[in-house]
């Protein structure tokens, strides 16, 4: 493979992924591509299949057809013979290991500090040397804002520093793709702007983002590709200035001029 195929391999490549619940079917053939550097922001109403697409990525969710791709790698199955066969749990978290994902809620050890959060997995699962990983942690604490609040509970935290926590946890991994589903949703408006502040510079330093959020502003300023999802599928998608501006589905112009 030479270099140049290396760099045109999307870093997020979906074919026709399908998820059902049940009888419930909430992706119903789900096909793009998010490139390496790129920052895809999806938007659309509750219920929409934003949030599982997103858990399908890293493996949270398994789907129920279709096939879905980082790096060139299958996610949670290996094919044989045309046929999938699920990862062992294992296999499935080494792969999860690139890729970060930062949740509506926070999810912090509250019996951890901010620091201690941001080491667990370092040292625990990829068995970096403890010293190196609170230099790590240190320097992604300082990188998001909260160099002065190492040694803090989350319970001495606010939301927004919570969420910056975990953000920095995420990257504590080095991931090669961020996700990002609703990371303002559950807190207050006074400080979405500090988390907003802290992926816009994510976006500049280049790292690959898929972001589910309803925070339109963001998706203007920083958003390589806005889609638009409902119904378990991707009604319009394209420049999110373009998309914003002159939305071509009645279902998009119905949701813009809601949120906007």
């Amino acid at each position: 493979m030479t270099a140049e195929s290396v760099s045109a391999t999307p870093m997020v490549k979906a074919e026709l992924v399908c998820k059902n619940f049940g009888a419930l079917q909430v992706l119903k053939g789900i096909t793009l591509e998010v490139q390496k550097g790129q920052v895809l922001v999806m938007v659309g109403p509750s219920g929409s299949g934003k949030s599982t697409f997103l858990r399908c990525i890293n493996h949270l969710e398994t789907v129920s057809a279709g096939r879905l791709y980082v790096d060139g790698a299958l996610v949670g199955y290996n094919e044989r013979g045309g046929k999938l066969h699920e990862m062992k749990p294992r296999e499935v978290a080494k792969q999860r290991r690139d890729v970060g994902m930062v949740f509506q809620h926070f999810n912090l050890f509250p019996h951890r500090t901010a620091l201690g959060n941001v080491i667990e997995a370092p040292v625990q699962v990829a068995g970096v040397k403890k010293s190196e990983a609170v230099e790590r942690g240190k320097e992604l604490l300082a990188q998001v804002g909260l160099a002065d609040k190492a040694q803090a509970y989350p319970a001495q935290l606010s939301g927004g520093q919570q969420q910056r926590v975990a953000i920095a946890r995420a990257l504590a991994m080095q991931p090669k793709l961020m996700l990002f589903d609703e990371p303002t949703s559950a807190l207050d408006p006074e400080l979405v702007g500090e988390v907003l502040g802290v992926m816009k510079k994510l976006a500049g330093q280049g790292m690959t983002m898929v972001v589910v959020t309803h925070e339109m502003g963001f998706a203007r300023e920083v958003a390589d590709e806005l889609v638009f999802m409902d119904g378990g599928v991707v009604v319009e998608r394209g420049n999110p200035r373009d998309v914003m501006a002159n939305p071509q589905h009645e279902r998009t112009q119905a949701f813009l001029s809601k949120v906007m």
